[in-house]
């Protein structure tokens, strides 16, 4: 069997991994092997192995011209280091940083966490916003029981703080 990397020495390093449900081999031969860091199994992770080989298939291709105007990062060189040179390589890379956020985590957007006091005077907030403009609206078009009753739930509202 010949090497998946160099595609020219015999392998002798055979590494499978089971992905989401999928099983993914990769053959090596005996210095690719160590150039990619396979000899310590505890330091290394198929998943970089496979960044490394697209990052060298895409030069290969052509495919590796992609850079950053700033600091003049590559495609090929995020893939091969996992990080970004500054800060426009995300406006940059953002296709690729998408799809990849999107296999790591829930989604692409930060929703962050808010303590939970803070999430109730939020709300409370917010509700009694939307209680004096519906008072104000009450008060214009003179419906006078509605705003009363409008005007009591605030208080009640209030007087809870």
């Amino acid at each position: 069997m010949i090497c998946d990397v160099c595609k020219q020495n015999q392998a002798t390093v055979f590494l499978t991994q089971i992905v989401d449900g999928k099983m993914q081999k990769v053959n090596l031969c005996e210095s690719c092997s160590k150039e990619k860091g396979v000899t310590d199994p505890t330091g290394f992770a198929l998943a970089d192995l496979l960044l490394g080989l697209g990052a060298a298939q895409e030069i290969e291709k052509g495919g590796g011209l992609v850079k950053c105007p700033v600091c003049g990062f590559s495609q090929a060189d995020f893939k091969k280091t996992g990080r970004l040179g500054c800060a426009s390589c995300y406006e940059t890379f953002s296709d690729a940083l998408d799809s990849l956020i999107k296999g790591m985590h829930k989604g692409t957007e930060h929703k962050g966490k808010v303590p939970s006091r803070l999430a109730r005077t939020m709300e409370r907030e917010q509700q009694l916003k939307e209680l004096q403009r519906e008072l104000r609206k009450a008060v214009a078009d003179e419906n006078y029981e509605s705003a009363a009753q409008l005007r009591d739930r605030i208080r009640t509202i209030q007087a809870d703080r």
